[in-house]
């Protein structure tokens, strides 16, 4: 019973800070989420699928008889760049929304001074609390953009080393002979 009073009140704490961060925070979640998702798809990819696939490719081309002729170099190079389709795909979404998300929590914070200076035109400086929730708003956002793209900038370039070296050990593997 205990574990679940705390996921309950983790809910309630996540629930109360996107409340607080406006409805840009939302949007930012639901691009986090969506980055997430597709850097989980690579390294899936990566490490569970490519592996048979690179099996597979290297063992058809092992079979060929001819590996020096122009219609073999064709071959190959058609190989390697279908595989390289499969191993960059998702990364640009995955670098653009990394992009995207500092923008997302600056347009948090614009929105949240803009709430401010609502406050201040409407009471001045006697509604401290109202001042407080936008200054708040503008900062819980500009947090959640630069910490989500920072966390995916880092595997946006993991995942994209991985591709060019998948992508070159291919290629030196079905070198010609």
């Amino acid at each position: 019973m205990q574990i679940l009073e705390i996921i309950t009140h983790l809910f309630d704490d996540l629930l109360a800070l996107l409340q607080a961060g406006g409805a840009i925070l939302w949007v930012i979640l639901v691009a986090t989420i969506i980055m997430w998702t597709l850097i989980l798809e690579r390294y899936t990819f990566y490490y569970l699928q490519y592996p048979r696939l690179h099996q597979k490719l290297l063992a058809q081309w092992q079979q060929r008889d001819d590996h020096n002729s122009w219609i073999a170099r064709k071959i190959r190079e058609y190989v390697v760049a279908e595989t390289n389709g499969l191993l960059v795909r998702h990364l640009l979404p995955i670098r653009t929304l990394t992009t995207l998300l500092p923008l997302l929590g600056l347009l948090g914070t614009v929105t949240g001074m803009i709430q401010v200076f609502d406050v201040l035109a409407i009471f001045g400086t006697g509604n401290a609390r109202g001042l407080a929730q936008g200054i708040s708003q503008a900062l819980i956002t500009t947090m959640a953009g630069l910490t989500a793209a920072l966390s995916g900038l880092y595997f946006s370039a993991l995942l994209d080393r991985r591709a060019e070296y998948e992508t070159r050990r291919l290629a030196h593997k079905m070198r010609l002979q």
